[in-house]
């Protein structure tokens, strides 16, 4: 069979894109750290995604598969030597540890004179992950070895809509091999990322203006979940459905989608109806009970969420050139400032800021938002109401 190798045997790596790769002929290898799972995956040569929404449950068989740890660096760089298709599914902090095998593997093709293209799909939540884990990789490698992997090996950007919550620890004790998805089933790739022809994947879809889908994500599926997971936790909710169901949290999240479509609309070439279209979709997918995503998960490590070319701040600052003030993203922005989660130490983290510098010095610092700007005073304004 065709071989492909994933970087990663979580949520993402089995819930989504093993499923494609292996509907799509091939035999999956893959490469993680958790030694129980990947004794099972060895063990069963396949394992299950179940697909649930409000109405089904859908058990799906997907093989053949095998694992490998990560520190078999011998091993690993042999299976992505006999790769035809590649992807990393292993959050972005994890990639510089993925990025040695990578080039052993690299190493290894070019001393067997392989001219056959390699493309690695990247699927981390990170903007511009290809050209990061490209970097990365080089750093491992000489000079000819480098012109060897730009020359072969194609790093593709992609965005991930499927959302694929971590199991219940019963469910986990119960199959480790188990994941929980969504139904949604749609990859859209960066086209320019490929090197050779772009492969035959289940439910690929290779974009040529890239970056219109990598904001439709960021800004209006990653928003939004921000906009739930501290709205809601404010308001003392669980799960994500339970905030979508709350009135004004929704009227919220209306708005600003509002101000985050019009910020796009503004910068990018995107109509305005396939956002609105888009953002509708996406809100009948939130409320998805069967899922289970808690506003905990959504918004876990807030000072990440909270950057400057993230999922709030990013929007409201199109928002603004567009000539759209940003109140309802501002009222998120101030939310997830509230955000002190005892079960996140970074949320921990940005209450201790807080606490001991005050919040113009944490606009300041981690959005880049200086005190004396008009998102500024927006975000002043709704963190003191939040706080009563």
């Amino acid at each position: 069979m065709k071989q492909a190798i994933i970087f990663g045997a979580g949520s993402i790596g089995r819930g989504f894109i093993g499923q494609l790769f292996c509907e799509s002929g091939y035999a999956v290898t893959f490469v993680d750290v958790d030694q129980p799972l990947l004794d099972v995956l060895n063990a069963r040569r396949a394992y299950t995604v179940r697909l649930v929404d409000n109405d089904l449950s859908q058990d799906v068989a997907v093989g053949p598969v095998s694992a490998l740890h990560a520190s078999d660096r011998q091993a690993v760089a042999e299976a992505v030597s006999r790769a035809e298709i590649m992807a990393t599914a292993v959050g972005a902090r994890a990639l510089p540890f993925v990025a040695p095998n990578i080039a052993a593997g690299v190493r290894q093709r070019m001393a067997a004179r392989q001219h056959a293209p390699l493309n690695c799909i990247v699927c981390e939540n990170l903007k511009g992950a290809a050209a990061i884990l490209r970097g990365m990789v080089h750093q491992h490698l000489d000079a000819d070895e480098r012109a060897y992997m730009d020359a072969h090996v194609g790093l593709v950007d992609t965005v991930i809509g499927r959302m694929v919550p971590p199991l219940t620890p019963t469910m986990r004790a119960q199959d480790p091999s188990l994941v929980l998805a969504e139904p949604y089933k749609e990859l859209p790739v960066d086209r320019q990322g490929f090197v050779g022809p772009v492969p035959a994947i289940a439910s690929l879809i290779p974009c040529e203006s890239f970056e219109v889908y990598t904001a439709r994500k960021l800004y209006i599926h990653n928003c939004g979940h921000a906009v739930l997971a501290y709205m809601g936790y404010l308001r003392g909710y669980t799960y994500g459905y339970e905030a979508l169901a709350d009135p004004q949290i929704d009227a919220v999240l209306h708005a600003a989608w509002q101000e985050s479509i019009a910020g796009q609309v503004a910068r990018y070439p995107v109509e305005a109806a396939w956002l609105y279209d888009h953002a509708q979709a996406l809100r009948r997918r939130f409320e998805n009970r069967a899922l289970g995503d808690t506003v905990l998960r959504l918004g876990r490590d807030p000072i990440r969420k909270l950057s400057p070319d993230d999922r709030l701040v990013a929007p409201a600052r199109l928002a603004e050139a567009a000539g759209v003030p940003p109140r309802a993203l501002a009222q998120a922005i101030a939310a997830a400032l509230r955000f002190g989660s005892l079960e996140d130490p970074i949320a921990l983290e940005l209450q201790q800021h807080l606490s001991q510098d005050g919040i113009d010095s944490v606009l300041a610092s981690i959005c880049q938002i200086q005190a004396d700007e008009p998102l500024a005073a927006l975000i002043r304004t709704s963190y003191a109401l939040l706080g009563r």
